[in-house]
């Protein structure tokens, strides 16, 4: 009787604790952003903002890279030429709650080439950048991602040549 009272206690002790984490996951430290903008970097580094609709913004003061946005525009490819294109951009998935943004879509699309990622703001965080991508349909999403000098100084190593030095209070491993 003892042995079946611990393991309900122990499967009623995991059930709890496996709905915290996906709740404090994918729920507890989002907020919806309002009045949010769209920047974008151009070919000649400077910020600008592009021109949105509909646009829908979350974030979380608990990690830098949980920032997502989804948006409209009706620029051309034309126009779209003019800012600094983001090669190495990497969708991080969202919440599932957060329905216009699914990360192996964008992923999808950066890959097939209907759609092209740009750079929104560098270092928006010391190693977090803010990239954007943007389809042939007008659909954009933007995300934060870890840059080169993020994951080296991340990873407890020095920052690599080339980036800005690292401010105090960024956390080392």
């Amino acid at each position: 009787m003892l042995g079946r009272i611990l393991i309900v206690a122990l499967l009623l002790t995991a059930i709890v604790a496996g709905g915290s984490i996906y709740y404090l996951q994918e729920y507890a430290y989002y907020e919806t952003l309002s009045e949010e903008r769209i920047i974008v970097t151009d070919l000649e580094g400077a910020l600008q903002e592009l021109p949105a609709e509909g646009i829908a913004a979350i974030d979380a003061n608990s990690s830098p890279i949980r920032y997502r946005a989804c948006f409209t525009t009706d620029l051309d490819t034309d126009a779209l030429a003019a800012f600094a294109p983001y090669p190495e951009a990497e969708p991080l998935q969202g919440p599932r709650w957060f329905d216009c943004y699914d990360a192996g879509e964008i992923g999808a699309a950066l890959e097939e080439g209907r759609a092209t990622a740009y750079l929104s703001q560098r270092d928006v965080t010391y190693g977090i950048d803010r990239v954007l991508a943007i389809d042939s349909e007008g659909r954009g999403w933007v995300w934060h991602q870890i840059n080169r000098c993020g994951e080296e100084v991340f990873d407890g190593h020095p920052a690599p040549e080339g980036c800005p030095p690292v401010p105090e209070g960024v956390a080392r491993q």
